[in-house]
């Protein structure tokens, strides 16, 4: 079993590390991080320079391979000429903050297991709900519990009968409690936000403006059987994704309003 490992905090994010420590006794890992926190960078890929490829020489990061570009340059650089062999599996993570409702269209975080989907295998992104890396021992176990679970005995729909193997995406949100707090795994479906709140303007020392964008809305939709609401009652949120844009609703209403037109 070979998995590679990518998130968007950077290969040195303690949250990196720990998904590592937990994954290496399932098989065999490789890590390809960006070099810096790349939070927020959805899906997007460099083409105005080249990448370079660098790997860490000590610590706890010995071993891991990081990149001078965005998650999605990790994982799209390893799979079309880094690895020698390509991985069975795709886990990003584990983020630090939760990647719930409208977040999985700019998380870092998701775009490398987007990446790794793209290419037909199976991807898992991890992240905590909260930020600040507390009880990420009993988050980076839940990681290797459902990782354990996907290699013993996959999901149904990744093996339809008399077919080959589909690649499935998994977006896990993982409450910030000790690992005996945690209520269990729930199947969910995205809640949805607020707007975002506005950006936050301040004057820098030559008089210019700046602009940050603002803190992420509060959660519109919280109701049963979201992610929000999982995760609030103490359970590890499993929500599997799809990239289908189309709005079927609407395609042919579209058709007949060009016909009249």
């Amino acid at each position: 079993m070979h998995i590679l490992l990518a998130n968007d905090d950077g290969y040195l994010a303690p949250g990196l590390a720990a998904l590592h420590a937990a994954l290496t006794p399932l098989a065999r890992v490789t890590v390809i991080a960006p070099e810096q926190n790349h939070s927020g960078a959805s899906n997007s890929l460099t083409l105005q320079r080249p990448l370079s490829v660098f790997e860490a020489r000590e610590g706890v990061q010995k071993g891991f391979r990081f990149l001078n570009g965005t998650p999605t340059d990790c994982v799209h650089v390893a799979l079309t000429g880094l690895l020698e062999d390509r991985p069975d599996l795709v886990v990003s993570g584990i983020n630090q903050g939760q990647n719930m409702g409208e977040d999985v269209l700019y998380s870092g975080t998701v775009a490398a297991a987007i990446e790794g989907y793209l290419f037909g295998i199976p991807s898992i992104a991890f992240s905590q709900v909260d930020k600040g890396w507390e009880h990420l021992d009993a988050a980076a176990r839940i990681a290797r519990d459902v990782v354990e679970h996907v290699i013993s005995s996959p999901p149904s729909f990744a093996a339809p009968a008399g077919g080959s193997a589909s690649p499935f995406l998994l977006n896990v949100n993982i409450p910030n409690l000790p690992y005996e707090h945690l209520r269990g795994l729930r199947a969910t479906r995205l809640g949805k936000r607020h707007p975002s709140q506005p950006v936050i303007t301040q004057v820098n020392p030559r008089g210019d403006t700046n602009y940050w964008i603002g803190p992420a809305g509060d959660a519109l939709d919280a109701s049963e059987g979201t992610d929000f609401h999982a995760v609030a009652e103490g359970f590890v949120s499993i929500t599997p994704l799809q990239l289908d844009l189309t709005h079927r609703a609407q395609l042919a209403q579209l058709g007949q309003w060009l016909e009249r037109n």
